[in-house]
Formats: structure tokens, C-alpha cells, sequence
């Protein structure tokens, strides 16, 4: 399983662990990855993703999985999340 958001893209990061004497060792800093089901209002059902925490405060933020998903670039999206969007917005289109 990868240590990747799947709706941020956001991934692990490289730098220095730096001692008092200013040695310097290097580290990754992992990204706070959750695994959380989110609610589709619009399919009215769930879908589980693995996501960082700033991602989660980002689908609040904008209303929900389905407001996230409709401002989401799919570049930034994983292959199950892409999916996901695509069957929202087909729904959102039968609806309208």
C-alpha cells in the first residue's frame, strides 16, 4: 500500500535530521494518512479512501465528497477516486 493521499497526491517528503552539533542524517517525513469512508450525497452511499488529514479538513471544508470531487483536478486524483468522480458527475447529469 502506498504512502500516498488519493485525493491530494500529497506523498512522502525528504530533509535532514540535524543533532545539536548541526549533523545531519537523512529522514522522510510520511505524510498523516487515514483510512476513511466517505458519504456521496448524490449516489447516497459510501466509498473508503485512504487520505491525509489536511485532505479530510479540505472535503469538509467544501460541502462534502461530492463538492470536493466536482473542484478536484484529476491529475491530483488516484485511479479509485477518478472513478468515483466520474460516477458522481454521470449521476449529477441524470439528475439535472
Amino acid at each position: 500500500m502506498s504512502r500516498r493521499c488519493e485525493l491530494t497526491g500529497k506523498g512522502p517528503m525528504t530533509g535532514n535530521n540535524v543533532s545539536h552539533a548541526k549533523n545531519r542524517t537523512r529522514r522522510r517525513f510520511l505524510p498523516n494518512l487515514n483510512d476513511v469512508t466517505l458519504q456521496s450525497e448524490t449516489l447516497g452511499r459510501g466509498f473508503k479512501f485512504r487520505i491525509s488529514a489536511a485532505a479530510l479538513r479540505t472535503v469538509d471544508h467544501r460541502g462534502g465528497l461530492d463538492g470536493f470531487m466536482a473542484k478536484a483536478k484529476d491529475s491530483e486524483l488516484s485511479e479509485n477516486a477518478l472513478k468515483v468522480k466520474k460516477e458522481i458527475a454521470k449521476a449529477q447529469a441524470a439528475n439535472a
